[in-house]
């Protein structure tokens, strides 16, 4: 399989200096992107092939596209830092782009070289880099890799094309107005996803299936919903785009992974976080009665969500059909807060980096 390399057509007109300085001072999440994009080919055949760097721009696609019809597409998510001495790093790319093929092999679609996926992120990021944030609090430049299948044909089969790319958004905090505690909405009759699904794999799909839950979670008074498994309905797996954590005093919980449960680069980078920090850091399955129980009788002290966008965010109350609690009196726990400022602290550059975790650019 070759790798390419990718070609460099840079803008030439990208956004002034004043115009990118206005959007960085708040940047808000998702609604600005950078001057660039990567885009490679691949065809059935041939492999991949001409990888560019170009302006940010539209895609054409035909009616019939095959991932119009199918949606046979995959995405990451990953952010790029700046650091104290002004340069660039991007946090745990390799575990994304890896993922990234999981995912892909999950919907029968091409597999991605880890360093071509890796080459992509550093070529944009190299191009972009005055929009990465200055260095301090949350900021950072978001990156969105994708895959899409662009075979023009209503066949239902894996497409023979597909273009993968790589977008850029400067990003604030996920959650506007600090760290402050989300409220939660269990859902106890819809599921995200099914054994032997597409739960692990980072498609669209599971998303938009999420939709409507998230919509049933706000009419309720809540911010994010909360899934369980298909099967029993009983054990907790995820939020809609995140990973939970369960704070036992000086015990961390995090779902075991199931099939269904998305395999989280933020959710992984805390277990090992947590341990060097002296927590016993364990995956294992939680019911939600367990969770409403422990709450209760003050066993379970702290619930946070986690994710490449949000970081770490405190769980603060939490509704049921029939039910509703409160964990850590509604405010952040000590043990979340501590979790969120040593990794964000290691991205940030501002502490030892000793699981290797940063990539620095170029």
């Amino acid at each position: 399989m070759t790798t390419p390399t990718i070609e460099l057509k840079p803008s030439a007109h990208p956004l002034s200096d004043s115009e990118r300085e206005a959007i960085l001072a708040n940047p808000g999440f998702g609604r600005h992107f950078t001057d660039h994009m990567v885009t490679i080919k691949w065809t059935e055949g041939r492999g991949w092939h001409d990888g560019q760097l170009v302006p940010y721009a539209p895609i054409p696609l035909d009616p019939a596209t095959h991932v119009l019809h199918y949606a046979q597409e995959i995405f990451e998510g990953l952010k790029a830092y700046r650091r104290p001495d002004g340069s660039v790093a991007t946090f745990r790319p390799e575990k994304n782009a890896e993922r990234f093929q999981r995912s892909a092999r999950r919907l029968a679609m091409p597999e991605l070289p880890v360093e071509t996926f890796l080459e992509a992120c550093d070529a944009l990021v190299g191009q972009d880099k005055a929009w990465v944030p200055a260095h301090g609090g949350e900021e950072s430049l978001y990156l969105r890799p994708f895959m899409i299948a662009t075979e023009v044909g209503l066949g239902v089969k894996p497409a023979n094309e597909y273009l993968f790319l790589v977008i850029a958004s400067p990003a604030g905090a996920y959650f506007p107005g600090g760290v402050k505690p989300v409220s939660i909405w269990v859902s106890e009759d819809r599921v995200r996803a099914v054994p032997g699904g597409m739960g692990d794999a980072k498609t669209g799909g599971n998303y938009a299936a999420s939709l409507l839950a998230q919509a049933e979670a706000a009419a309720a008074g809540c911010d994010q919903v909360c899934y369980l498994d298909a099967v029993e309905h009983t054990w907790v797996e995820e939020l809609g785009g995140m990973n939970l954590y369960f704070v036992y005093g000086d015990r961390i919980v995090t779902p075991a992974l199931t099939g269904s449960i998305l395999e989280g680069v933020t959710r992984d980078s805390l277990l090992s976080v947590a341990r060097d920090l002296g927590y016993e850091a364990v995956e294992e399955r939680v019911s939600l009665e367990q969770w409403q129980r422990d709450t209760e009788n003050g066993t379970l002290t702290e619930v946070f969500a986690c994710g490449t966008a949000a970081v770490i965010t405190p769980v603060g109350t939490v509704k049921r059909a029939g039910g509703e609690w409160r964990q850590s009196g509604g405010e952040p726990g000590e043990v979340t807060l501590r979790l969120r400022r040593a990794l964000l602290d290691i991205q940030r550059g501002t502490a030892e980096d000793k699981h290797g975790w940063m990539h620095p650019l170029g």
